[in-house]
Formats: structure tokens, C-alpha cells, sequence
């Protein structure tokens, strides 16, 4: 649903030339080359930059007017943007630079300081212009520039390419960009001695490049694919501690997720990356490699229930503990060469369960996965995604709702599971009653009540009706009663995905209360964008009702759990982080932690359909396991103090794994020592 990593790297898509009195053009294309938005770079004579940029797609999108004058050094001397965000929200920032200082003013910071030498600002809700100007910067640094507030740009080349188009052969290079966010920044720039952006893509996702040379975008997303797996497996080379013959994990208090509750101090035997033995502390032998848990927490892996994969974010997943991820919509082909790539060991990478993205024709449409027309096409797609082994589809806001029904029990007749958005024009009762087994985010379930027959929630009223309404919900109403009773007798699982949610209630300048906790940890700019807002919430008085409106989102998602409706446990957000945050506000929404760590790990292997191979501490499954601090079935928050995790045997320290990111560890790694007999 929300693509919100998509939606901000589209914000740094692509560059523009600088020459004066002119203006270049760029081509903004989603999934199958379907054009999504413009981007006109407008150069003065007098050297000011004018960027119109609009990007739409699934319909919600930026619409950005950007200003900037630069310095002789090549960065911004002067910069404003203004607008409106990917979710509705005001956008006004605004830089400058002059006599040596900086400053800077936004809707959630400001700033200034001294600057001697160059120093290039980071706005935070730049034009995809920023990358052209980053490029440049870094070109004229030797590779690299200060930023501001804080850190340090680095470009480097991986790769080159010759493409054809206007006017002939061009080549271009793929530059891998570091010190924005956690991981690089792949982009493809012009080979000029001062190199401007070519061409911006998320293999599978975005393609944005120069016009007129929209045909090369395919052949550069494949380099660009091959680079980045070449990157990521030297990551993980380093940081997989591969444990061959076998580990005992020594003197650990184990969590039963089918019981929800601490069993008695154990140890535990893996053996070619399975549990071989869970035995009493102090019964566990000899092995060729020991962990000595000292009392800490084994948890099966979690899931997280609700991902949208991309190539890096493992390093997250896995640091938090996440060992299995279930993606919820993806370009097929991506998906495809991902999971076959994480199943050969090539990719530092959670396991991934895939469900099958299906939505319908129209000029809202998401366009990943399979985009389909009519009853007979859906058929076509179902059969596609039983062939390659989907255990389950998605069905999304455009989809055609006169083909629901037969479409839901055409893939239960092929043995796969239905959950999905509710299609426009339609209630979530109406989907419960066409066969969904589980419903995504609790904005979808709450609609129910709020909708009419002509709302079109393809649009960000999806988003804007729940904040305004849900205040005043019922909760003991009989419509209520009677649309949780449903869900109980039909056995439909819900994936609320609450924290990713929390941006209803965010005003630009507060910290985000979904990562508050974790926000001392992450790097700089991180936590800057932590502090943006993403709804449009002009004034006190709705921002108290959109508040209260988060807080029935809450309390629904509780409702519903003790009403015995089955919760998996998904985010839809940051990889990792967010989970943590959804675990504790399940423990909000009246869960017991236990009850919580049982949603993201035996629900999770249940709904996935992998409970025979994971989910659990027991023999014969898979050794995805998480050794935790402290105590979470007491103190959720603990699930953050993730010390060691085991994936299919092999250890990840997640220590190490956030340094990697520049994230600031919040455990110390345990010690794998050389095995013997106690």
C-alpha cells in the first residue's frame, strides 16, 4: 500500500543540465513504461534554476516547485521549494548561504551555522533535481562534498554503459552515492567532466530519464541490477558468520509461540541449519560451535507480514531480528530474481514469502505485479502466480469489482489465499463477503463505516476520510459489533500495519512517535526526516482529531483480537524498526508482549503457510532464531536489544549489521566460541 521508500526516492530521481536560457525535460515511468509525472528544468540566463515536478502514481504523488541559485563552488548559494507532498502536505523550505553562513528553514526544522569551505545543504523535500546538483558537487570535490546539517557525500563510479538515442551513442556511468539514508544510491550519470544525472531507476519499481532516451532505461535497470548484486554479496560475505556442523545454543530462556509463554531454561542444538535438539540447560553435549546465551531470550524469527522488498533491506530486517518477510506487491520479474538470489545465498536477505500483486485497469492503477482488465485476465494472472508457487494473491484499489467474487474463488480453487486493499466503490464487508481471508491495513477496515458508494478511495480520501472520522466511531455500535462478528465467523486474518499509520496524526516539526525510540540511533539525516509530516494538518483542532482518530485505529485493532480475529503482525514501512514499533502497539491495543511476539511469529508462519518449516523453537525446523536482552514477553520495548540472530544456521550480528547502515547498535554481540563437551 504505502510506498513510502518508492515515494521519497522519487524525490531525488532526476538531474537537469546547466546551460543558460534553456529547458530540459525528464520522463517519470512506473512498471511497464507507463508515463507518471514530468519533470521541466528551466535555467535563466542570470544562472537560476526553475524545477516544475509532478510524479503521480497509485494515486498520491508530489507536486513540487523548486527555486535554487548556486555558488561558485557548485552548491546551492540560495534554495526554495514549495508544494505539496506525496500524502497532501505543505511543503515550504528554504536555504541560504552567504558571508560564510548558513541557513536553513523547513516545516519541521531550522537551522544555521558557520561554513567555511564547501558545504552542499540536503534538502528534505527536494525536486529530483538535488541528485543533478550532488553529482556535480561531488565531481568538482575530487568524489566527495560536505553536506549540511551534517555528514559527507561520496560518489563513486561501478559501471558504464553505452546507450543509444537522440542524436546518437551516449555513454553513461552508474554511480553508487553514500552518506543520504542507510545504504547507497545507485544513479546513472553523463560521462562529462562535470557529470550531470542520466537516469534515476528502482529496478522493478521507477524508471526516470532523460526524454527522448526512454528506450535504454530497460538495459541500464539489468547493469544496474547485476552492479548492485555484486555490492550487496561483498556485504554479505562479510557480515554472514557461516557456523558449519553444529552450534549449541547453551542456557537460554526459550519462548513456546504456540503457548505464548516462557518455557524452562534450555539448550538448544542446530545442526545443518536445522534444530536438531531442545533439551534442558545443561543436557545440550558437545557441538562445534557454542553460544552461551546467559540467560537471555530465544525467540523463533519474526515475520514481518507486510514488506515491499528491495535489494538492501536485509541489513535492517535481519538486525532486527526479522528472518522471514512477506512481500505484498513487487514488480514479478524483481521478485522473482530476488528470492532466487536470496535461496542461493547470494543475497544478504531475510527468506521471502511472495503473494501476488493483482490490481485492475485505470489511470490510478499501482503497476506492480499484474495489472489486469477484466475477469478472464485475472484468471490468467491467478494462474501465472499458482505456476511460480505464490502461496497467496493481493487484490488492490482498482481492481474490477464486478470480477471479484469469481476472481476470489477462482484462486481458492487453486489453492492460494486472497487478501488485498478493498476496490474502489466497495466496503470492506463486501470483500469479506466475496471470500478475502485477510484484509490489509486498519485504514481499509475502518473505511467500512465511512464510505459511500461513490467514494473513491484510489484517491488520498483513502487516507484523509479515516483521520476526519474515525474520532467519532462507535465502537460498541451494532454496526461495529456486527462487522467484527463477520470477520470472526468468515476466519479472516487482519494486518493492521498501525505504525506505518502513525503519519496520520504526524505534524511537520514533531518526532515521529512510530521511531521516537529509535531516533538517537539513526544517522543524521534519518532522524531529520523523522520530524516530517505527511498529511496536511493546517491547525490544532484537527490535529487533535486526527489523534484521536490514530487512537481508535488502536484500540479497532485490539477489539478485534480479543474478539478472536487472527492479527499478523506487518509494517508496510521502514525495514525493522517498524515492526518493533507495531509489536507495541498491539501491547497498546490490550495484548500481552507474549500475546504480541506470538502475532509476528507462530501467526506469522501460520498465515504465511510456513508453520511446518519455522515459526516455532522445535525440532526440525528451520534454525531462524533471535537472541534478545533483557525480557520482551515482559517488556516489549526489549524486542529492539537484538543480540545474535541464526538464519539457517548462519549467524548476523546485529551490531555489525548497523554499523554497516550507520546506525548505532543497541546490543553488544555475543561471542561464538569453539565447541567441546561441557
Amino acid at each position: 500500500m504505502i510506498r513510502s521508500a518508492i515515494a521519497a526516492l522519487a524525490l531525488l530521481a532526476v538531474g537537469a543540465g546547466t546551460e543558460a536560457a534553456q529547458t530540459s525535460r525528464y520522463a517519470a515511468l512506473v512498471h511497464g513504461g507507463t508515463k507518471a509525472g514530468h519533470m521541466d528544468v528551466t535555467t535563466a540566463d542570470d544562472g537560476r534554476v526553475t524545477v516544475d515536478y509532478v510524479f503521480k502514481d497509485n494515486g498520491r504523488g508530489p507536486e513540487l516547485t523548486e527555486t535554487y541559485t548556486l555558488a561558485g563552488d557548485g552548491t546551492y548559494a540560495a534554495y526554495t521549494v514549495r508544494g505539496k507532498s506525496t500524502f497532501g502536505a505543505p511543503v515550504d523550505e528554504s536555504f541560504t548561504l552567504s558571508a560564510g553562513k548558513a541557513a536553513w528553514k523547513s516545516l519541521s526544522d531550522r537551522g544555521e551555522t558557520a561554513v567555511s569551505g564547501r558545504a552542499l545543504y540536503v534538502p528534505l523535500s527536494g525536486t529530483p533535481a538535488a541528485l543533478d546538483v550532488a553529482l556535480a558537487a561531488a565531481a568538482a570535490g575530487g568524489g566527495q562534498v560536505a553536506l549540511l546539517p551534517t555528514g559527507t557525500l561520496r560518489v563513486r563510479p561501478v559501471a558504464e554503459r553505452q546507450v543509444e538515442g537522440p542524436g546518437g551513442p551516449r555513454t553513461v556511468k552508474l554511480m553508487a552515492i553514500t552518506g543520504i539514508g542507510f545504504t547507497p544510491t545507485f544513479v546513472w550519470a553523463t560521462a562529462d567532466k562535470a557529470p550531470r544525472l542520466f537516469a534515476f531507476i528502482i529496478p522493478g519499481s521507477l524508471q526516470l530519464v532523460e526524454q527522448g532516451w526512454e528506450k535504454s532505461a530497460a538495459a541500464l535497470e539489468e547493469r544496474q541490477n547485476t552492479a548492485e548484486e555484486e555490492a550487496l554479496a561483498e556485504v554479505g560475505r562479510r557480515l554472514t558468520h557461516r557456523l558449519p556442523g553444529s552450534t549449541l545454543i547453551r542456557n537460554a530462556r526459550v519462548f513456546d509461540s504456540e503457548k505464548a509463554v516462557l518455557a524452562p531454561f534450555s539448550d538448544v542444538l542446530i545442526k545443518d541449519g536445522r534444530i536438531a535438539a531442545v533439551v534442558p540447560a545443561g543436557k545440550g553435549g558437545a557441538a562445534d560451535h557454542v553460544v552461551d546465551a546467559g540467560g537471555r531470550v530465544l525467540l523463533p524469527g519474526l515475520f514481518d507480514m507486510h514488506g515491499h522488498i528491495g535489494r538492501w533491506d536485509g541489513l535492517l530486517q535481519l538486525g532486527a531480528g526479522v528472518t522471514t518477510v512477506r512481500d505484498m506487491g513487487n514488480d514479478n520479474d524483481t521478485l522473482l530474481r530476488l528470492m532466487a538470489e536470496e535461496k542461493a545465498g547470494r543475497l544478504l536477505m531475510s527468506h521471502i514469502v511472495p503473494a501476488g500483486f493483482l490490481e485492475g485497469e485505470s489511470p490510478m492503477s499501482a503497476r506492480g505485479g499484474i495489472v489486469v482488465k477484466d475477469l478472464e485476465g485475472a484468471k490468467k494472472a491467478v494462474d501465472w502466480y499458482a505456476e511460480h508457487q505464490y502461496p497467496q494473491i493481493k487484490i488492490y484499489n482498482s481492481f474490477p469489482k464486478e470480477a471479484l467474487r469469481e476472481t476470489v474463488a477462482y484462486a481458492h480453487a487453486k489453492g492460494l489465499r486472497v487478501s488485498g486493499h478493498i476496490p474502489a466503490f466497495l466496503r470492506a464487508q463486501d470483500a469479506v463477503e466475496a471470500g478475502y481471508d485477510e484484509v490489509q491495513h486498519i485504514n481499509q477496515l475502518l473505511l467500512n463505516f465511512f464510505v459511500t458508494p461513490t467514494t473513491d478511495t484510489r484517491t488520498l480520501e483513502r487516507f484523509y476520510l479515516v483521520g476526519q472520522k474515525a474520532a467519532d466511531l462507535d465502537l460498541d455500535s451494532k454496526p461495529v459489533q456486527d462487522f467484527i462478528a463477520l470477520l470472526k465467523a468468515r476466519h479472516v486474518a487482519i494486518d493492521p500495519t498501525l505504525a506505518t499509520f502513525d503519519f496520520l496524526r504526524q505534524r511537520d516539526g514533531e518526532m515521529s512517535q512510530a521511531f521516537a525510540a529509535v531516533a538517537d540511533h539513526m544517522p543524521p539525516d534519518v532522524a531529520r526526516g523523522f520530524r516530517s509530516g505527511s498529511m496536511e494538518i493546517p491547525d490544532d483542532a484537527t490535529a487533535a482529531r486526527f489523534e484521536k482518530s490514530y487512537q481508535k485505529c488502536i484500540e479497532f485493532t485490539g477489539r478485534m483480537y480479543k474478539a478472536g480475529i487472527p492479527v499478523v503482525a506487518g509494517t508496510d514501512g521502514l525495514p525493522g524498526f517498524t515492526l518493533q514499533r507495531e509489536l507495541e502497539l498491539y501491547v497498546m491495543a490490550g495484548l500481552t508482549p507474549a500475546q504480541a511476539l506470538q502475532v509476528a511469529t507462530w501467526n506469522g508462519a501460520t498465515y504465511a503457510k510456513v508453520l511446518p518449516d519455522r515459526g516455532s523453537v522445535a525440532v526440525g525446523k528451520r534454525a531462524d532464531l533471535v537472541l534478545v536482552d533483557g525480557d520482551p514477553t515482559r517488556d516489549i520495548t526489549d524486542i529492539r536489544k537484538v543480540a545474535v540472530v541464526f538464519k539457517d544456521g548462519d549467524a548476523y550480528f546485529p551490531a555489525e549489521l548497523y554499523t554497516e547502515v550507520g546506525v548505532k547498535p543497541f546490543a553488544a554481540p555475543l561471542t561464538v566460541a569453539a565447541g567441546g563437551s561441557r
